[in-house]
């Protein structure tokens, strides 16, 4: 479809609407206002006694007589608009592989992004899939987590990582991705995000999010949506085994194939007749590796990364970033995006950045605490976190298996458990740098999900990353004043920044065994919310082209 495009529309940040009309009309030299779709609407910052709001908006190219001279701005041009087409991707699968009868429904592994994304269109395609979730519905997971926040228990099965929605649920919502689709699917996402009940602005703001109290009716809709549409969600479901079926020893060339999968619903064990098994996992699934591995697929280690969650006031971040001015106090809480690269050589950056959000104790397994951060749509709360994350790489492993990552990443919560007497430990930069336990708290009130204990963070990650992190952070002072502030607040450990561990796949995108398809960040193939659901399309185009619908 050919559109119009015009980039760089700048206006006040207190504009009206009819000024963005007029601005559109005076760049296409029109005498009315045509009709037209904002597909980007950022901040520009550079001056901040100038703040503005800059826009690139749409509209068909063959409606309006544009005279032609508007095309000598560079900022006005004619594009091929791509609108994403499920049943042509699947086709192309299809078209380049034997495409066999299916017998059951395909078996959908986790409620994440991926996984949800996947079953939704394998629902749309007549396939009527299964998707199976150790965790709890989402009405019943904010119950369990608020009360673990609270001094109950952890259940290892239903946390801020496992339970509908995935780790994604209890997070900021953001939306924003690095990854290139030129089929249309990252759009395709957001529509239906959209659909399902996340704000329209979700379209077009350059960095979107769509808030952790909004992800969780979205996430609900979703899934009454796909059993709708003919699928089925079950909870408390927990993945614990698969059954090959050999091959015809005459067939020398065929390859064992999978019969069954083995689950625990609550405390009884099933066995599912199963031809296609996704795994949208999730990037905590420990058990689940470790069962892929003794069954025979390919897994690798990955780099990812680890480090601390540091804490300030939001205004000051504001104040960093936009100034003080009133127009500044209109924009929506500021974030940001911090790199460096220390004389060592490891990268040191900013991580999953929360505006007015909290810090979240994200621990899914006894004896080890985790700590993420979380913001609703509001994003209103008196502080702003990110995580401030190190690289590591397999050889930093304690081991050279594949899952030399989880390894590692196991002993950093179970120090992090020890130093906060079971509790998420938490020390002031000051003290952080000094090597000494903090005693009390500064003019930044913590804004912690869950119970905290004063500790010396040392104690928690390998010198390399504490010497990195406290280089970048008073390497980030030098972007926004007060960063480095002694009473800014860390606690950690940040640990589940993405996979440590990459499930094999083909082209066809399935797994070294026959009908097991690795899916999302859990299987190594993506990074936050909106390439996980595009992961989780690509897997569903690779099943439906490959496969039979049943219906």
């Amino acid at each position: 479809m050919k559109m119009l495009k015009i980039n760089q529309i700048t206006l006040p940040v207190s504009h009206t609407d009819e000024a963005l009309d007029q601005a559109v009309q005076k760049r296409l030299r029109l005498k009315t206002v045509p009709e037209y779709t904002i597909v980007k609407k950022s901040i520009d910052a550079r001056e901040k006694n100038n703040l503005r709001y800059s826009y690139s908006v749409e509209l068909p190219d063959d409606i309006y007589p544009i005279p032609h001279t508007v095309f000598n701005d560079k900022n006005i041009m004619l594009i091929n608009k791509t609108e994403y087409d499920f049943a042509l991707h699947a086709k192309q699968y299809a078209e380049a592989y034997m495409r066999t009868g299916i017998h059951h429904p395909p078996v959908i592994v986790g409620t994440g992004p991926a996984g949800l994304f996947c079953a939704y269109h394998l629902a749309l395609a007549g396939f009527s899939p299964i998707l199976i979730e150790r965790g709890m519905p989402v009405e019943e997971r904010i119950q369990a987590i608020e009360a673990y926040w609270n001094g109950a228990d952890l259940l290892p099965d239903s946390n801020v990582q496992f339970g509908e929605g995935g780790a994604g649920t209890f997070s900021d919502g953001k939306l924003n991705t690095m990854i290139k689709d030129r089929a249309g699917r990252i759009d395709h996402v957001l529509r239906t995000f959209a659909k399902f009940g996340a704000a329209d602005d979700i379209l077009f703001v350059n960095k979107p999010h769509i808030g952790t109290d909004c992800l969780r009716n979205v996430v609900r809709n979703m899934r009454n949506r796909i059993c709708e549409l003919g699928g089925t969600v079950f909870f408390q479901t927990c993945l614990t085994d698969l059954t090959w079926e050999l091959p015809d020893p005459a067939a020398r060339t065929e390859s064992a194939r999978l019969r069954s999968i083995t689950v625990r619903q609550q405390k009884v064990v099933r066995e599912l007749p199963c031809e296609c098994l996704i795994l949208a996992i999730g990037h905590s699934a420990r058990d689940t590796y470790s069962m892929l591995l003794d069954r025979g697929l390919l897994l690798t280690p990955k780099a990812f990364a680890v480090g601390l969650r540091i804490e300030h006031d939001a205004a000051m971040i504001q104040n960093a970033q936009y100034g003080m001015s009133k127009e500044a106090m209109k924009l929506p809480p500021a974030d940001y995006k911090l790199t460096h690269q220390t004389p060592e050589g490891r990268a040191v950056y900013s991580f999953c950045m929360c505006p007015g959000g909290y810090i979240v104790d994200a621990s899914s397994e006894p004896g080890g605490i985790a700590v993420n951060g979380m913001s609703n749509r509001s994003r209103d709360a008196r502080n702003s976190n990110s995580a401030i994350v190190v690289n590591v790489t397999p050889q930093d492993f304690p081991d050279d298996s594949p899952l030399g990552g989880i390894d590692f990443q196991r002993r950093l919560e179970r120090a992090a458990y020890v130093a906060g007497q079971g509790a998420v430990p938490l020390q002031l930069f000051g003290d952080y740098r000094q090597h000494r336990k903090s005693s009390g708290t500064g003019s930044i009130v913590p804004d912690i999900k869950g119970r905290y204990h004063y500790a010396d963070l040392h104690d928690c990650l390998p010198k390399f990353v504490n010497d990195a992190i406290i280089n970048g952070i008073l390497t980030f002072e030098q972007r926004i004043h007060g960063f480095a502030r002694e009473d800014a607040i860390l606690c950690g450990v940040e640990s589940r920044t993405s996979a440590p561990v990459r499930i094999e796949r083909d082209a066809r995108f399935c797994s070294s065994r026959s009908g097991v398809f690795p899916c999302g960040e859990g299987a190594g193939y993506a990074g936050g919310i909106t390439s996980a659901a595009v992961d989780g399309i690509k897997t569903a185009e690779a099943v439906a082209g490959q496969f039979q619908p049943l219906y």
